[in-house]
């Protein structure tokens, strides 16, 4: 028996190949049919998928000790930020992040460190730290041009275990929430996705992290006490953005890693953008979303007229996406995006708590509905009771003449 928390007994393995195809995170090789699979270490988590496949009892997985007897909290310092960038291009999810992190290592008297992965990205360091950052982290390498979340994670994992930072806080974007999660498993960390609201507690200085649970009908506190890094996504437009110091000063550590680390299964062949040409709602200021009361997707002709003429977005609650009469980067809500724009026009949205849930920050809330009754009315600024289709090009019209002027 070796001290490896997972092995394969040679003398039962009859090579068949199950477990290779058993392990969802594909830690388990076999070079070709002849020869024993080996385990990847770095790759596996022990999920135990390979020795339920196994039919002749050939994998043994020892029990590990629980992680408050293996981490030393002690020797985790500092707070970190994922700074997701798109093209070589910091985005604002970043500096809302580094805005929230300055907070929270001033309170802990410990340093922030900005996480920057890509290719030829070196130059935006400076942002970073004229944003809040003492220290930024790179890892400038080819294959890390365009985002992958195997080869992401696994660089993010092995940078975690070379520094052990104390919090580890990422956006809830498409990027966020795919990378931290496959993070989160390979450091055996708690995550908390979606918060909305970060803080210290005073006496043990662990991380609050609180979110919306049971379909924003409460709001949930979680605490990570016995792991480390303490990892949180958190909700885009929550936050306000860290303000920049022309002339701050921080440091640049540049990684040397492995290729090992950058093996993708998967390549990027194309990006395909999306066809529909429009602002993103969660950069917008302006947005005019529909419901179900569009009726069918042609009619979502109506509020594009009403976005171009305020130089807004366009957006939509679920209903609508699930209809297939609009394309899902434009869904705010619970499962969609989290949005807080100075307008929010709402048209033929009833209200529904999971839609409230991503665009109640805005600043002014219109909602335009023919059902007096509706709860959208209950969090709007301004109600209008009446057709969406006659009162949404009236206002498109009123608008233009106004803008005209």
């Amino acid at each position: 028996m070796t001290d490896e928390p997972i092995q394969i007994i040679n003398d039962k393995c009859v090579r068949c190949g199950a477990c290779v195809k058993a392990c969802p995170f594909g830690a388990i090789a076999q070079a070709e049919k002849k020869s024993f699979p080996v385990i990847d270490l770095h790759k596996c988590t022990l999920c135990g998928a390979c020795k339920e496949a196994c039919k002749f009892d050939a994998i043994t997985i020892q029990a590990k000790p629980a992680p408050s007897t293996t981490v030393t909290l002690d020797d985790y310092k500092g707070v970190w930020i994922f700074a997701e960038q798109h093209d070589g291009v910091p985005q604002s999810i970043t500096f809302e992040l580094l805005g929230e992190g300055r907070k929270l290592a001033d309170q802990l008297g410990m340093k922030l460190s900005a996480v920057l992965l890509g290719s030829g990205i070196q130059g935006r360091t400076d942002e970073l730290i004229a944003r809040g950052a003492d220290l930024v982290i790179v890892a400038d390498q080819p294959e890390l041009a365009s985002f992958q979340d195997e080869a992401y994670a696994a660089v993010l994992s092995e940078l975690i275990r070379r520094h052990k930072p104390a919090i580890f806080l990422c956006g809830a974007t498409t990027i966020g929430r795919s990378v931290l999660s496959r993070v989160a498993v390979t450091v055996r960390a708690g995550l908390t996705a979606d918060c909305t609201a970060l803080a210290i507690d005073p006496t043990t200085h662990e991380l609050l992290q609180t979110r919306p649970a049971f379909g924003g009908n409460i709001m949930a506190t979680i605490i990570t006490p016995n792991a480390r890094p303490q990892m949180a996504t958190v909700r885009h437009k929550v936050m306000k953005e860290a303000e920049i110091i022309p002339g701050r000063k921080g440091q640049v550590l540049v990684e040397t890693l492995s290729q090992a680390l950058l093996q993708c299964r998967a390549r990027r062949i194309r990006f395909e953008p999306e066809k529909e040409k429009s602002a993103n709602i969660a950069e917008a200021n302006i947005i005019v979303s529909g419901g179900r009361g569009m009726q069918k997707p042609e009619n979502f002709d109506l509020l594009r007229d009403l976005a171009g003429v305020l130089g807004g977005a366009v957006g939509a609650s679920r209903a609508a996406v699930d209809s297939n009469w609009i394309a899902y980067s434009h869904q705010v809500g619970q499962t969609g995006k989290t949005v807080c724009p100075k307008i929010y026009i709402a048209c033929g949205i009833s209200g529904q708590i999971q839609h409230l849930a991503g665009m109640s920050s805005s600043d002014i809330i219109v909602a335009i509905n023919k059902d007096p009754d509706a709860p959208i009315f209950k969090m709007a600024t301004y109600g209008i009771v009446g057709d969406l289709f006659e009162v949404v090009p009236r206002l498109t019209e009123a608008f233009r003449k106004l803008l005209a002027k």
